[in-house]
């Protein structure tokens, strides 16, 4: 069954840029879009997307995979895909002069979860209906893991808040 190592590895991704922002503060958390500002007069991702993120939630993926015997490549790319997406889903609310850390339900899951599982469905063996299942099953944990983002241990800290990649 496919759809569970799928789970895991788009929860690795994701998961592990918020625990590594908590872990590290303002360590080495350079922006990945260089504070660049387009002419709209908003960042083109925004201060909470930084290379650590990207970095530590590519390897965790990668990490994830290994242990589930899953090739350390998909895991990598796979993570990329997942945490790039989420820049590109960032992007997007900037377009939209959404605040940063505001919340777009199906927007922020369409990069994290349904854009890697989709570019890496046929060497995880996923179907569409796996891919569908497995999004929304994040998304519903993204849902409940909002509040756990807000308590004490996060700072009150939004989904972008945390580093997200």
């Amino acid at each position: 069954m496919p759809e569970w190592r799928a789970l895991l590895l788009v929860v690795a991704a994701n998961a592990a840029p918020v625990i590594a922002s908590k872990l590290a503060r303002n360590g080495a958390s350079a922006p990945l879009d260089f504070g660049y500002v387009l002419p709209d007069g908003e960042r083109l991702f925004g201060a909470h997307k930084t290379w650590r993120g990207l970095l530590v939630g590519t390897a965790a993926c990668a990490l994830v995979a290994g242990v589930m015997g899953v090739p350390a490549w998909i895991g990598v790319g796979f993570g990329a895909v997942s945490l790039l997406g989420d820049a590109l889903s960032s992007a997007l609310k900037r377009r939209l002069h959404l605040p940063p850390g505001r919340e777009a339900p199906v927007l922020d899951q369409f990069g994290e979860a349904f854009l890697p599982l989709a570019v890496f469905a046929r060497p995880l063996g996923l179907q569409l209906s796996d891919i569908l299942i497995v999004t929304a099953i994040f998304f519903v944990l993204d849902v409940l893991a909002t509040p756990l983002r807000q308590r004490r241990w996060f700072n009150g800290a939004s989904r972008e808040d945390c580093d997200a990649g």
